[in-house]
């Protein structure tokens, strides 16, 4: 009987029990841990990323503070705190807390895209020896990069990028063994690439790019056998291209743009067979393009502007660079004549071969596939009216610089267009046949200056998108119509060089995102409106030889414009020119 009733109460408390589980044992954040965060906390001044408002109460564990992630014995070893992608207003104001320091378990440190967080890398992030991942960048943090980074010896991502770091790149930072990826990029460092970096064997992304490095380009990339990424773009390097580069097959993607390099492209560039794409553009470099770049199976995109290369162009047969999408020959020594066969007949999307002496007629590309074309500063003549028709996918059409000589009326683009450069030729015909109740939403861009147009300047409709509108130097007259007020996009504005007459329309000033506005030389009338005085994004206007009278506005930034930009009129008055007549009565009474 005992036994029984023994049985029974078990029975009972088991199925308690399951009616009313006991709680599982919880993970607490370590009170030290928490401290750190804190303090980290406390140095933020303001954030409107409102991240950090979740953080209170006493378990920073449990999941309720953002960006917070610890380990099964309640360490913190994740901190990662990015602003959204999608809203670039959010920002965080404030320090780093050397309090960072001290969460000895950290494996992932991120704190990127706040932009206003200043001053130094605390030199107490040197002692997080379990750091695998550092990432602080597009911050403003400043100063120099600390020597003690290259203790974390677990490191494999360390991305400074985006911030106003300066002196030279740290030669501990060869220490760091483990590295795969290294983002320095967009900064203000000096001095040379350090040696040492050497011993980054594992390196697969490599970015210095947007500093003020110089020196050569070292020899030691070639050790780089991991590597797929290389971009020391946008700094001061010399001497020539190292031959060890062009042995690493993994290599993808490679930029040397915008530096100093001379001598030529080595023959062995032909052995990147992982190559996708190859900018060398805004350098010195000199020779014929190597025939071995056919080799090259993967390439889809080929920069090699603003060089001295000379012909001969490679012969490339029709299998040669089978993935070639893009190709920038422009501004080189190069002598083309036509566009050669094997970029003609392909489909290709981005042409670039401006100052190629190109000559004669228009080439016919494929029309399937392009969505930008630059055959600007060439030699080439007769009409395009007709070119473009079928070219659905073209974005982006200049041919500025030219000897193009054509109807604008019979020019015929695809809705789809956002540009159209043509300034510097010989076309003719009126505005109103590209701008008119049916000009596409989508034209961002017209520049037509420096040619023969005639007529006058169309009513402009609502809907339109346009940024960049410069007719000047053409034979315009007329009016410039009150619904200029309808361009609300409207950010350049040049009419200069022309004989447009009658006054400038108030509602002018309701174009508000203009920073540049150009009427000189005409034949305008009247005053400056004062409603121009709610542009407060110009930089640059000129109302030059017109004849214009009466104060100009008396307001930033016209009362502070050089004396130049209201010159040669009838007689304009008031800061930065002489007082007019009635001011100066009334300060003599």
């Amino acid at each position: 009987m005992q036994l029984l009733k023994w049985v029974l109460n078990l029975l009972l408390v088991c199925s308690m029990l399951q009616l009313f589980p006991l709680p599982l044992a919880q993970t607490i954040c370590s009170e030290a841990d928490r401290a750190a965060l804190l303090g980290f906390k406390a140095k933020i001044l303001k954030d409107s990323t409102d991240s950090l408002s979740s953080w209170v109460g006493k378990d920073c564990c449990g999941g309720d503070w953002e960006g917070v992630g610890c380990n099964p014995t309640g360490r913190i070893n994740t901190l990662a705190l990015q602003r959204p992608e999608r809203d670039s207003t959010l920002y965080m104001k404030g320090t780093l807390s050397s309090s960072l320091g001290s969460l000895q378990y950290l494996e992932v440190l991120v704190i990127s895209g706040m932009k206003f967080i200043t001053g130094p890398i605390p030199e107490s992030l040197s002692n997080l020896s379990r750091l695998k991942q550092l990432v602080l960048e597009d911050n403003s943090l400043q100063g120099n990069i600390p020597s003690g980074l290259g203790r974390l010896s677990f490191l494999q991502t360390l991305s400074l990028a985006g911030n106003h770091f300066n002196g030279v790149v740290p030669l501990s930072l060869g220490n760091l063994r483990n590295l795969v990826m290294l983002n320095l990029g967009r900064n203000s460092l000096t001095g040379s690439i350090p040696s040492s970096f050497k011993n980054l064997v594992h390196l697969q992304s490599f970015d210095l790019s947007f500093n003020l490095l110089s020196g050569f380009v070292p020899e030691i990339l070639g050790q780089f056998h991991n590597i797929t990424f290389i971009d020391l773009s946008n700094n001061q390097l010399s001497g020539h291209l190292p031959v060890s580069l062009f042995n690493l097959v993994t290599l993808s993607d490679l930029s040397l743009s915008h530096n100093q390099l001379t001598g030529s492209i080595p023959d062995q560039v032909g052995n990147l067979k992982s190559l996708t794409s190859l900018s060398l553009s805004h350098n010195k470099l000199i020779g014929p393009i190597p025939a071995s770049i056919s080799r090259l199976q993967k390439l889809w995109s080929l920069n090699l502007s603003r060089n001295g290369f000379s012909n001969p162009l490679p012969a490339i047969s029709s299998k040669g660079v089978p993935s070639l999408l893009s190709i920038d020959l422009s501004f080189n020594n190069l002598s083309l004549g036509t566009v050669p066969n094997w970029i003609m007949d392909r489909q290709l999307s981005d042409v670039n071969l401006a100052s190629c002496k190109l000559r004669g007629a228009f080439p016919k590309f494929r029309p399937d596939s392009l969505s930008s074309i630059d055959l600007s500063s060439n030699l080439l003549t007769g009409t395009i009216s007709t070119h473009f028709t079928n070219m659905t996918s073209l974005q982006k059409l200049k041919l500025s610089n030219n000897q193009l000589k054509f109807d604008l009326s019979e020019l015929k683009v695809p809705d789809g267009i956002s540009s159209i450069d043509l300034h510097s030729n010989q076309v003719f015909g009126s505005l109103s046949s590209i701008l008119n109740n049916r000009t596409s939403s989508f034209l961002e861009v017209i520049d037509v200056s420096n040619n023969l147009i005639s007529g006058t300047i169309p009513e402009f409709t609502e809907g339109l998108s346009l940024k960049v509108l410069n007719i000047g130097s053409n034979n315009i007259a007329g009016q410039i119509p009150s619904s200029i007020s309808n361009l609300i996009e409207l950010e350049r504005l040049d009419i200069s060089r022309n004989q447009i007459t009658g006054t400038i329309p108030a509602s002018l000033g309701q174009v508000v995102k203009l920073q540049w506005l150009d009427l000189s030389i005409n034949r305008l009338t009247g005053k400056i409106p004062t409603s121009l005085l709610g542009i407060h994004s110009l930089r640059h206007a000129n109302f030059r030889a017109n004849r214009l009278c009466g104060e100009i506005p008396q307001g930033r930034p016209y009362n502070i414009f050089p004396a130049s930009t209201y010159a040669y009129n009838l007689c304009l008055c008031g800061k930065p020119l002489q007082p007019c007549k009635g001011k100066k009565q009334e300060m003599v009474q």
